[in-house]
C-alpha cells in the first residue's frame, strides 16, 4: 500500500487489548504507541503476553507499528540528569519497539537549554545519542526517527534544513530516519498550505537528508498559521493546512510506501473521521 493510515492508539489496559482493538474502530493501517508514561521517565517493563499478542496481530492484520519516545527526552539538555534519563528512556523505547516488532521509534528533536549553543547542545546529541544507534545491530531492530518541532524556544531542529546538522552530528547513522510532523513543519515556517508548499517542503528535506531517510508522517493538520511556532493540532482539512496538501503529500515521490499517522483532536470519533479523510485524499 502506497500510504498507510492510522493514529496514535491508547494502551492503558494492554497494547493489543486496548491498543488494537481502538485501532481497528478506525479502521487503521498502521498504529503508533507509548511503552512508557509520555511525561515520566518510569520504565516499564511491559507483559510479554501483550507484547506477542500485540506482534502476531499486527503481522496477521498487516498493521505497521511504531512507537512514540517520552516527551521529556532531549538529548541537548544543560541540565546532567535530563541529559541522563534521555539515555535510558531512548534505549528503554528502542528495546520496547523491537520487543513489540515495531518498526521504528519517534522522538523529538529536543532543544538547547541554558543558554547553550546549537553547536555545543549537537555535540552533546552525538555523545548521547551516537552510542544508542551503535546498539541496533539486529535485523529487526527499529530506525530512530526524528520529529522536529514547531520552532519554540531554542529548538535544535524546526525546519527542513536544519535535520543536516543534526543528521551530520549522528554520521547519517543507517538506522537513523525522519518522521515528519506536518503540523509542527507548518508552523515553524514552511507553508504547506501554499501553492506547490507541500511539494517543495518534500523536496527540501530530501536533499537535506537523502533518499529513502522519510520512514513515517504525523498527518495533523495546524491550527496556526504558518511561521506561528506553536504546536496546536487540527482534524485534516480543518487546520490552516487544509485538504489538498495531504493529497499533494501523498502524490510525492518522497512517501512511497511511508505510513501516516493521526495525533488529532476530537476522539475516536474525530480520529475515525481523520483516517476516512485521509483514505479518500488517498
Amino acid at each position: 500500500m502506497r500510504n498507510p493510515v492510522g493514529g496514535h492508539v491508547p494502551v492503558a489496559g494492554g497494547l493489543a487489548t486496548t491498543g488494537l482493538a481502538y485501532a481497528r474502530e478506525l479502521a487503521a493501517e498502521a498504529v503508533q504507541v507509548f511503552v512508557a508514561n509520555p511525561r515520566g521517565w518510569a520504565l516499564p517493563l511491559g507483559s510479554p503476553a501483550e507484547d506477542e499478542k500485540f506482534r502476531t496481530q499486527c503481522e496477521a492484520e498487516g498493521l505497521s507499528a511504531w512507537v512514540h519516545a517520552p516527551y521529556l527526552i532531549n538529548f541537548g539538555s544543560h541540565t546532567e540528569a535530563t541529559a541522563e534519563q534521555s539515555v535510558h528512556s531512548m534505549r528503554h523505547s528502542l528495546r520496547r519497539a523491537r520487543q513489540i516488532g515495531a518498526r521504528g521509534v519517534v522522538v523529538h528533536t529536543g532543544s538547547a537549554t541554558g543558554g547553550r549553543s546549537r553547536e555545543v547542545a549537537l555535540a552533546q546529541v552525538r555523545e548521547r545519542m551516537l552510542p544508542l544507534l551503535d546498539e541496533l545491530t539486529h535485523d529487526d531492530d527499529p530506525f530512530l526517527l526524528l520529529e522536529s518541532t514547531a520552532g519554540q524556544g531554542s529548538s535544535l531542529c524546526a525546519l527542513a534544513e536544519d535535520f543536516g546538522p543534526y543528521f551530520a552530528a549522528l554520521d547519517a547513522h543507517p538506522k537513523l530516519g525522519v518522521c515528519l510532523d506536518t503540523c509542527h513543519i507548518h508552523a515553524a515556517g514552511h507553508d504547506l498550505a501554499a501553492p506547490g508548499g507541500m511539494a517543495r517542503t518534500l523536496d527540501e528535506l530530501v536533499a537535506t537528508v537523502g533518499a529513502g531517510r522519510l520512514k513515517l508522517v504525523h498527518a495533523n493538520d495546524s491550527r496556526d498559521v504558518a511561521g506561528a511556532h506553536k504546536d496546536r493540532h487540527a482534524n485534516v482539512g480543518a487546520g490552516t493546512i487544509g485538504e489538498p496538501p495531504f493529497a499533494a503529500l501523498m502524490a510525492h515521490p518522497a512517501t512511497e510506501g511511508v505510513p501516516l499517522i493521526i495525533e488529532t483532536p476530537g476522539g475516536k470519533e474525530g480520529h475515525a473521521a481523520d483516517v476516512a479523510r485521509l483514505k479518500a485524499l488517498r
